[in-house]
């Protein structure tokens, strides 16, 4: 399936979730959707935004975290599963966007193209829902679902071409992007 196409479904049923991007193009997709202030792009931080969504869903426990990260970074934070699973925190949703290859470094293939299931690792580490998504349609009734609370942290893999897109690059500044994800939660800058 068509990546920024599936993104910007999503983000369109966002319903007020909280979003952290995972590096590179999930961080394009997120944003050629339309840059929002509670839009928190990560930069230079590989494997580290299930994580970040971990802890927001932790300060925030009466908003909706989405995380929308890729195949690559998920391997390399592949014991953030466990982390989460253990957390149980009803409010945090991981996308996985799986092109079956490491896009920013030069479309090699990677694991999940060798058989490893981030889904299936998610459910064995006690995540409430789980699924894999191969069909455009497949993304409008996941829409649906990630409107109702969860009874746990949920994680779906969506299986979307392996193509480099044309980057749409948000804001670069961590200190402006932190500052401006605290303000839209009403805390003041520091």
């Amino acid at each position: 399936m068509d990546r920024r196409q599936a993104v910007a479904k999503l983000l369109d049923a966002r319903d007020g979730a909280l979003v952290v991007t995972g590096l590179g193009s999930p961080s394009y997709d997120v944003h050629a959707a339309g840059d929002r202030d509670d839009n928190y792009y990560l930069w230079g931080a590989m494997g580290s935004a299930a994580l970040v969504g971990l802890g927001i869903a932790q300060a925030q426990p009466d908003k909706r975290v989405m995380v929308i990260t890729g195949d690559g970074e998920q391997l390399m934070a592949f014991g953030s599963h466990a982390t989460i699973g253990v957390a149980q925190p009803k409010n945090l949703d991981i996308i996985v966007l799986d092109n079956e290859h490491f896009g920013e470094t030069g479309m090699q293939p990677s694991h999940t193209g060798s058989g490893i299931d981030h889904a299936a690792c998610a459910a064995a580490c006690g995540f409430a829902d789980t699924g894999v998504l191969r069909a455009p349609d497949e993304v409008d009734g996941l829409c649906q679902k990630l409107r109702q609370k969860g009874a746990g942290p949920r994680l779906f893999v969506l299986k979307v071409t392996a193509k480099n897109l044309p980057r749409s690059l948000p804001p670069r500044d961590a200190v402006f992007i932190k500052n401006r994800f605290r303000t839209h939660l009403g805390f003041s800058p520091c």
